[in-house]
């Protein structure tokens, strides 16, 4: 069955297939910006990413090139910089270092490549000065580059924005020094207030300064990925400016068709609201992980909905996660304890049509219904082709039953690492702290930091 997703861009359900003549699928996804923990809601959208990930290693095996970013240059990190007093690099390894080890709890796969917008700054330039030879971007009076949204008639495609609604003060408009209040910034003069020792020297004509946050994405993706990518995805918040900016920016430079496929998730609800810490709902997955709750059920939950609809996320929804997991885990080991002889492999076995059901439209909550109806046939009917899909569907789902049911004892010197770490890291010194994680993992442990604590875990294997 052909693996059909939701277009953004065309607003229809079509097939996702590789697009190049080597057979390799081109998958970009926004990552995160490391200023600070990632939120549920973040992760939402990175689990629904590895889903869609793992069934094109299954759709396309060795024909998948997934690329991820990091943004750790933008004004939330320089903000979050000069808030602790430590440099940037050392500020945005510290959330890289925490979001990988979250991802990795949740299971979630690592991208083929991870680029980081500080280690482009050569191509956001190049990009930027081809767009001012075009004509599609110019230099401002203080130096700054913006983009003439002008310049490009099909602006407004994905997000269905004819007319702009946006409103600003002349003072504010006059600031900004642009031709035009839609216009946007590929990049922004040093401004030595605000960007402290933050700066590289600029595109030709411009002042030294920093890239613009939509500039970052277009060039990654051109360097690893090339100029016509097959799925672009992301939050539905991405949607506009984001990933409009991305397409005006990528298709004016490059003069083709930037991606082929755009696929957003949408927003998560807790207790039936947006998130914030004021509402007392804001969580990440070291909050969790803290309450008791392990990174599987945190998974289960947010897969629980369909990802182009709103989830309401509860502490409950986390409850009933724990114990689907837990029979699941439980029907896991008893086949594979007894799998029978099967002297017909026959399709359409109940692993099967989960993945089917993935396979339109990435209907998780219909995969997950599939597996729980007919749980009582793979018990009965063990047979190695069962199994073997069985084993399919939990993969792409990204449940792994292969690890210990229980946690092994924490041995005494991994016990005595991790409160080590903690102390330096509540004394904020990261980079002991840092040194100490990677002790800890080459031990086979992950620490797994919450608000008022810590959680040890063993590595999977």
């Amino acid at each position: 069955m052909a693996l059909k997703l939701f277009d953004s861009l065309t607003r229809e359900i079509r097939e996702l297939k590789p697009s190049h003549p080597d057979g390799v699928l081109r998958f970009y996804n926004c990552g995160p910006t490391v200023y600070a923990p990632a939120h549920i809601g973040n992760f939402r959208t990175f689990v629904i990413n590895d889903v869609l990930r793992r069934l094109l290693e299954l759709e396309f095996p060795g024909k998948v090139k997934h690329v991820r970013n990091l943004t750790d240059v933008d004004d939330r990190t320089i903000g979050q910089s000069k808030k602790e007093g430590h440099p940037l690099g050392e500020i945005t390894k510290k959330w890289t270092d925490l979001f990988h080890a979250d991802c990795d709890a949740l299971n979630c796969l690592r991208p083929h490549v991870e680029p980081t917008a500080t280690g482009h700054i050569r191509e956001q330039v190049d990009m930027i000065e081809v767009l001012m030879q075009k004509g599609n971007a110019y230099r401002a009076a203080d130096g700054s580059v913006y983009f003439k949204i002008n310049s490009f008639p099909d602006y407004g495609a994905l997000s269905r924005i004819k007319e702009r609604e946006l409103k600003v003060t002349n003072s504010a408009f006059d600031a900004d020094h642009k031709d035009d209040v839609g216009d946007f910034a590929l990049w922004k003069a040093y401004k030595p207030e605000e960007d402290g020792d933050v700066h590289w020297p600029g595109p030709q004509g411009a002042a030294a300064g920093r890239p613009g946050w939509h500039i970052e994405c277009s060039a990654m993706i051109k360097k690893h990925l090339g100029e016509t990518i097959d799925l672009h995805t992301g939050g539905v918040d991405l949607l506009f400016p984001h990933h409009e900016n991305e397409i005006a920016q990528s298709t004016c430079c490059n003069g083709t068709t930037f991606a082929r496929h755009w696929y957003h998730s949408e927003h998560l609800l807790v207790d039936g609201t947006t998130m914030s810490k004021s509402k007392g709902n804001y969580y990440t997955l070291g909050d969790l992980v803290a309450k008791g709750y392990s990174p599987m059920a945190v998974r289960y939950a947010l897969l629980a909905g369909h990802p182009r609809k709103q989830l309401n996320f509860t502490l409950d929804s986390l409850h009933a996660a724990e114990s689907a997991l837990k029979t699941l885990r439980s029907v896991y080991d008893e086949v594979c304890a007894k799998v029978t002889a099967d002297s017909s492999e026959k399709t359409g076995s109940v692993g099967q049509m989960s993945v089917m059901a993935l396979h339109d439209d990435l209907n998780t909550p219909g995969a997950l219904g599939i597996l729980f109806r007919d749980l009582k046939h793979i018990r009965d009917f063990p047979t190695p082709s069962e199994v073997r899909d069985f084993k399919r569907a939990l993969f792409a789902l990204g449940f792994d039953f292969s690890i210990p049911s229980s946690p092994s004892a924490v041995p005494t010197d991994v016990t005595s690492l991790a409160q080590k770490r903690w102390a330096s890291k509540q004394s904020k010194d990261f980079a002991t702290a840092d040194a100490l994680r990677k002790e800890l993992a080459a031990a086979g442990w992950s620490m797994l930091d919450g608000k008022d604590g810590y959680k040890l875990e063993p590595l999977k294997k």
